[in-house]
C-alpha cells in the first residue's frame, strides 16, 4: 500500500511538472508557428495549431527588411562583453564580501539588491540627459557600461553566495604557501567557483540579451540590439503577428540554443554548494 502510494505521488508529481513546463514552453511554441503562417492565418478564428498552410515567406521579408545580423551582433557585444566586464569587477568585490567580510558587508549587500528594486523609468530623464551630454546615446559603450551597471548587483550577490560555500581553510592554505592575492583569485578560488562563475555569467548574459526598456529608448540604429529589432514590427498601421512572430523567433533563437547546450552548466552552479 505505502509502495503504491509513492509511485503515485511520483507519477502525479512528474505529470504536474510536465504540464508546468508546457504552460511554461507554450508561448515559445505558439510564436514559432505563428511565425510559418500567413498573416491572415495568424488571425483566425479559432486558431489554427497545425493545418494550416506553412509559408518560410515572413523570414525571407524580415530580413529583407531589416539587417538582422547586424542586430544580433550588437546582442552579443552588449551581452556578452558588459558581463565579461562584469566579472572582473564582481569577482574580487564577492572575495571581499565572503572572505573579508566588515560590519557593513551585509547592509552594503541589501543596498546593492535594493537598487534593483526601483523601476528604470523612475531614473530614466536622468539617465537620458546624461547620455545626451555625453554623446552615448545609441553608443554601444553607454548601452553596454548600462547593462554592467544593471546587472552588477544580481552578479556580486550570486557570486557572493558561491564563495560563502567554498571553505575558507583551502584559502588559507595557498596563503601560507605564499600565494599573493591575485593567485589566490585566480588560481585558488576561480577554479573551484567555475560551475558559479559560469550559470552567473549566463543568467546575466540572457538578463542583458532580454533588456528591453533601456535599449529601446537610448537606441536608434547603430547600437540597437535584438529587442529594438523585434519593436521595429510595431507600426502605426498595427501589428502583423506573422512577421512578428517570425522576429521574436529569430531573436530569441540564439539565447535559448545557449541555454540548451549550457543547461547542466546552469543547473550545476545553480546548486553549487547545496550538498555538501
Amino acid at each position: 500500500m505505502a509502495l503504491q502510494q509513492t509511485v503515485g505521488k511520483r507519477v502525479g508529481m512528474t505529470a504536474l511538472a510536465w504540464i508546468v513546463g508546457f504552460l511554461i514552453f507554450f508561448p515559445i511554441l505558439w510564436t514559432f508557428l505563428t511565425s510559418f503562417k500567413s498573416e491572415l492565418d495568424a488571425f483566425s478564428l479559432p486558431p489554427k495549431f497545425l493545418f494550416f498552410h506553412w509559408t518560410t515567406e515572413n523570414y525571407a521579408e524580415v530580413q529583407s527588411r531589416s539587417d538582422y545580423f547586424s542586430f544580433a551582433w550588437n546582442s552579443i557585444i552588449l551581452s556578452v562583453g558588459a558581463n565579461l566586464v562584469g566579472l572582473i569587477v564582481g569577482v574580487p568585490a564577492a572575495w571581499s564580501m565572503a572572505f573579508a567580510p566588515t560590519k557593513r558587508t551585509k547592509d552594503l549587500l541589501l543596498w546593492m539588491l535594493s537598487t534593483k528594486m526601483m523601476p528604470g523609468v523612475g531614473v530614466f530623464a536622468a539617465v537620458y540627459f546624461i547620455f545626451q551630454y555625453l554623446g552615448l546615446l545609441d553608443n554601444r559603450i553607454g548601452i553596454g557600461f548600462l547593462l554592467f551597471m544593471a546587472n552588477l548587483p544580481i552578479l556580486i550577490w550570486m557570486l557572493y553566495t558561491y564563495f560563502k560555500e567554498i571553505p575558507v581553510d583551502i584559502l588559507e592554505a595557498a596563503r601560507m604557501d605564499g600565494a599573493s592575492l591575485v593567485n589566490e583569485i585566480i588560481y585558488v578560488l576561480t577554479p573551484m567557483a567555475i560551475p558559479g562563475i559560469a550559470s552567473t555569467l549566463l543568467l546575466c548574459i540572457i538578463l542583458s540579451w532580454n533588456e528591453a526598456f533601456w535599449t529601446l529608448n537610448l537606441t536608434t540604429s547603430h547600437a540597437a540590439p535584438l529587442t529594438a529589432f523585434i519593436a521595429s514590427y510595431s507600426s502605426p498601421e498595427g501589428l502583423f503577428w506573422a512577421k512578428l512572430s517570425a522576429a521574436s523567433t529569430l531573436a530569441i533563437a540564439p539565447i535559448l540554443v545557449l541555454g540548451w547546450f549550457c543547461q547542466k552548466q546552469l543547473v550545476r552552479g545553480l546548486t553549487f554548494g547545496a550538498v555538501k
